[in-house]
């Protein structure tokens, strides 16, 4: 599920109902969470004015939240429950997210994490040292580029976290998409792709902790899957979309 606009609606609630209001949107809450336009929701209170919330919904697109979601059998209830407060709104609105995101350093990249370029720049190397020499994966591969490794390396720093570099030199998304269309990669290939970079993150001596790795293989299974398929015959290119940003949680469901 990709997040397409973002709904936020400001309420002004005096502090003599504020506890009757946070009770009304826990109940509320569970009809968004049934919705499968959203794809999440937070409610914030001010500290500095008590009476001031904000209420943060992502939703799949605005179509899908005033057609899908206020037309679906889940708004009745949502909205009995909400309504006592619909006239101390002071603004509802959705809005588009920009390229502009990233995560502030209390919590560390896993690209920052990992030794930043330099790691995964000897992560490609070695890998590739041994993609060309297998048996399963060599024909793929057979005639590698000289910059490919180095490539990889630019698109799997911007993937964990590091520079744009990938998206502003080497096309971003839509180039690697491309990559791998026609290619008819195949299951087995696939499979030997995910344990080949794992020994190779341990040669190259990436992080061995049990909250980095789950990351890094998280993505490498998330990657290769979608690389099959869209190195299949009946993929479906996907919108121009960013680069993915993972982290150490996880990602939602792909959607082309």
């Amino acid at each position: 599920m990709t997040t397409e606009t973002v709904e936020y609606i400001r309420y002004r609630i005096p502090e003599d109902r504020s506890a009757e209001f946070l009770a009304a949107y826990t109940r509320a809450a569970r009809l968004l969470a049934a919705s499968p336009h959203c794809a999440s929701y937070e409610l914030a209170r001010c500290e500095e004015d008590f009476e001031h919330f904000v209420l943060r919904i992502e939703w799949t697109s605005t179509e899908d939240h005033l057609e899908g979601f206020r037309k679906s059998d889940l708004f009745p209830d949502f909205l009995a429950e909400i309504r006592p407060y619909v006239g101390d709104i002071d603004e509802m609105r959705h809005y588009k997210p920009t390229t502009v995101r990233g995560r502030g350093s209390s919590e560390p990249t896993l690209y920052a994490w990992a030794g930043g370029a330099e790691a995964f720049a000897r992560l490609t190397s070695v890998f590739y040292d041994k993609v060309v020499k297998d048996d399963l994966l060599g024909p793929l591969f057979a005639e590698l580029p000289a910059e490919h490794a180095e490539h990889v390396a630019v698109w799997l720093g911007e993937v964990f976290g590091g520079p744009s570099a990938y998206t502003e030199r080497l096309g971003g998304h839509s180039h690697m998409v491309a990559m791998h269309v026609g290619k008819g990669i195949d299951e087995r290939q696939r499979r030997r792709w995910v344990n080949l970079i794992q020994d190779a993150a341990d040669e190259a001596g990436l992080p061995t902790d049990a909250e980095f790795r789950s990351a890094f293989c998280a993505y490498v299974e998330w990657g290769t899957r979608l690389a099959v398929y869209f190195s299949g015959p009946d993929a479906t290119r996907p919108a121009e979309q960013p680069v993915p940003q993972w982290t150490w949680g996880a990602a939602p469901p792909y959607r082309a």
